[in-house]
């Protein structure tokens, strides 16, 4: 199997050499001096990742040089991974080459085990933004209504969705709010016989229930106070295409009969009309809440659902999609970045980490709207954690010692406690979970004052 390839940019022959031979045995290195010859490298060997000093000849004492570099080889390859290499009091040079399309960057002394971190996440990093390529490529930005993903989850997913389109069976979606249940239903359309028909979607729990029957059903003239015209219903305009009808779990009992009958006879009648009118429309319905317990309930007809269920997908929560997180934020940053004309070229590798480790509770609609506004709100040309609003609530403890980060928050925990507590002692140490006397010898051992009380 071959290596993969590293560059190392370093005019200092002792330094190279020993980074060269401390990761030889697990990449194919390649050392340049200076810039040109970095370049004719970098250009015949397309290196993955590469080390940039900044200082580089003909003025070794600068960064000019090194600046051009780094922005030659981006702009010869967008994708490759350049971490910089900098002095202890050059930090500014090296915030630069972040804001210039660096991936990362390494004080000097270089510390081997340190360096091979980063260089295997920015492997990571990098084999993820070429799989988006390469998906994108494949799907041509259009298959399954522009649903992303390579995880074995969204897989079934697509292979439902193939299988189903052709049928013309009711098909139920379900899955948490944000999972892409709507995205689902316009792909199943998109690759059904009935794509030149139209899609019309309604959300069965924003629209008030005495209005629903008639914005289902449609209306004739005079059937209720404020009706002047007739009005066809969502169902009626679905007429030779599909109807999605979002949130049906929110469906009242009076619109589910009308509903039911509709799916064993194709036709309806209006709010206040006589005559039948018969609809050829396929119904896709999703809901995030539990149709089971809804059954048990009486919340939702049992027959309704045996309906509308000949097929169940299952849209997985974005937290079992591992590898398909940063896949879908590159993917929303190209968009949101193209539309608003920004030149904003990734995430930096903290948002990196910030994104793996969010739990995602509003799934994908929420990974969408936090790197739309990242993108609005970014300074640099690489999103940060404060630009998604995803900084840890630990990150006041980076770069202190175990010891040190945990007396910290013990003392943060028993500040807020006391405050709530209103100085009340007892109840702060049962709030704690702990003792009163344990909480004394807490508050003594961080400086916080506390007076032992005497027992006798």
């Amino acid at each position: 199997m071959n290596k993969v390839k590293l560059l190392i940019v370093d005019d200092d022959t002792d330094i190279s050499s020993q980074m060269k031979w401390g990761l030889i045995n697990d990449y194919d290195v390649f050392v340049a001096g200076d810039r040109p010859m970095a370049l004719e490298i970098f250009k015949k060997e397309r290196p993955v990742v590469v080390t940039l000093d900044l200082g580089l000849p003909p003025q070794a004492g600068g960064v000019e040089e090194g600046f051009l570099a780094l922005a030659e080889m981006l702009e010869h390859d967008p994708l490759s991974k350049v971490i910089i290499i900098t002095g202890q009091n050059e930090k500014e040079h090296a915030l630069a080459g972040i804001a210039g399309g660096a991936y990362d960057f390494l004080n000097k002394p270089v510390q081997l085990d340190e360096l091979q971190v980063i260089i295997r996440r920015a492997l990571h990093v990098s084999q993820l933004e070429r799989e988006h390529r390469k998906l994108q490529k494949q799907l041509g930005g259009q298959s399954f209504g522009g649903m992303l993903g390579t995880s074995p989850q969204i897989q079934k997913v697509y292979e439902m969705i193939s299988k189903v389109a052709t049928a013309d069976a009711p098909v139920l979606i379900v899955g948490e709010n944000g999972t892409g249940k709507e995205l689902a239903a316009r792909a199943i359309h998109e690759m059904s016989g009935r794509q030149e028909g139209p899609f019309v979607a309604i959300n069965c729990g924003a629209i008030p229930e005495t209005l629903l029957e008639s914005e289902l059903f449609g209306h004739e003239k005079g059937a209720f106070t404020g009706a002047h015209i007739q009005r066809k219903g969502r169902i009626e305009s679905a007429q030779g295409g599909t109807l999605f009808l979002d949130e049906i779990g929110e469906l009242p009992p009076q619109p589910q009969v009308k509903l039911l009958r509709f799916l064993q006879e194709q036709r309806i009648e209006r709010v206040g009309g006589r005559q039948e009118i018969v609809v050829d429309a396929r119904v896709l319905a999703a809901t995030n809440t539990d149709i089971d317990q809804a059954l048990k309930d009486g919340r939702f007809r049992e027959d309704l659902y045996y309906r509308l269920g000949v097929v169940v997908i299952s849209m997985p929560p974005l937290r079992e999609r591992e590898t398909d997180i940063l896949l879908l934020a590159r993917a929303f940053l190209q968009r949101y970045a193209s539309k608003a004309k920004r030149k904003i070229n990734g995430f930096a590798p903290q948002a990196v980490r910030a994104i793996e480790t969010h739990a995602w509770p509003g799934n994908v609609r929420e990974l969408e709207n936090r790197v739309k506004r990242a993108v609005i709100m970014a300074d640099g040309v690489k999103i940060t954690p404060a630009d998604l609003e995803l900084t840890s609530r630990y990150s006041k403890y980076e770069g202190q010692g175990l010891k040190q980060a945990r007396e910290d928050m013990e003392r943060e925990m028993i500040q807020r406690a006391l405050a709530r507590n209103k100085g009340n002692l007892t109840r702060t140490a049962s709030e704690l979970g702990i003792s009163r006397p344990t909480l004394y010898d807490l508050m003594d051992k961080l400086g916080m004052g506390a007076k032992r009380a005497v027992r006798k």
